[in-house]
């Protein structure tokens, strides 16, 4: 089975993790050695296992300045490609994406993605439940600074501990991928209304409790569109923050009219998913 991908879970990691180094018996079942290309750092966590759904992660380390990409990286960048078809009784790996960070892409447009650390929830479905798993993940991403370099990695683990060592991390990790909801829902943090603007333009308007940042990034039905990373208008309607997009970067003779896209709205606390169709 192979997950294209072209997005935050973040936590805390002690000194002697950013050194790229971790020992003792239990972090070795539970997680695989790290895999350093000398700007990042990558591998493999398992959870507790119980029953034939399994919870493990993806781990990025990146050196200061560096960052990697989102499933969707933006305006620029290069989206990470997973591969876990040599895997052992392995069903389905569903990735659980952290809410993305912003960031300039130094030619005038946004980068959509994590710095620093980041693990990337997966949800692996066992063939059998009662028969050993083993992941095997090839992994393909982009490290950029002022340059991107392209780095491939390739990862095992055995999922083997009833109690694991990372459970810890995954749930924190899990506790930052955006939330289902619908528009209109009374979170503080929400989307009120999605409108057209005219033949190409999107408005969308977007409820939030404080004056903290929030941001706004939106997807097409399919991995080839390339819709822009919405902007924050600086006039917006009474208690609202109005976000505007074009309808730019459809593949050739698509037809945006009713297209189903996903908007993924940040705050500093809180994240949410949102599927709707285009008016």
């Amino acid at each position: 089975m192979v997950v294209m991908v072209p997005v935050r879970f973040v936590f805390a990691l002690t000194a002697g993790v950013l050194a790229w180094s971790l020992t003792g018996d239990a972090v070795a079942q539970d997680a695989s050695p790290w895999l350093n290309d000398g700007h990042s750092a990558v591998r493999l966590l398992s959870g507790s296992r119980s029953g034939a759904v399994l919870l493990g992660g993806i781990a990025f380390q990146l050196q200061p300045g560096w960052k990697t990409y989102w499933r969707t990286p933006g305006d620029s960048g290069v989206p990470p490609r997973f591969d876990f078809s040599k895997s052992d009784n392995v069903e389905a790996v569903t990735i659980l994406w952290p809410a993305p960070a912003k960031f300039p892409d130094g030619a005038g447009g946004n980068s959509l993605g994590y710095q620093k650390q980041v693990v990337l929830p997966l949800r692996i479905v066992a063939k059998n439940p009662d028969k050993p798993v083993t992941l095997r993940a090839a992994i393909s991403y982009a490290v950029c600074e002022k340059i991107c370099i392209p780095v491939e990695a390739s990862a095992e683990l055995a999922f083997m501990s009833v109690a694991s060592t990372q459970d810890s991390a995954l749930f924190a990790a899990l506790d930052t991928v955006p939330k289902p909801a619908q528009v209109g829902d009374p979170n503080p943090l929400t989307i009120r209304d999605v409108k057209r603007d005219g033949k190409l333009g999107v408005l969308v308007d977007v409820v939030t409790p404080d004056a903290g940042e929030v941001s706004l990034f939106v997807e097409g039905p399919t991995p080839d569109w390339s819709l822009p990373v919405p902007k924050l208008l600086d006039q917006s309607p009474a208690g609202v923050k109005r976000f505007a997009f074009d309808l730019e970067g459809l593949p050739p003779g698509a037809n945006p009219e009713g297209a189903a896209l996903k908007l993924t709205l940040v705050g500093s606390e809180r994240s949410y998913e949102f599927n709707i169709n285009l008016p």
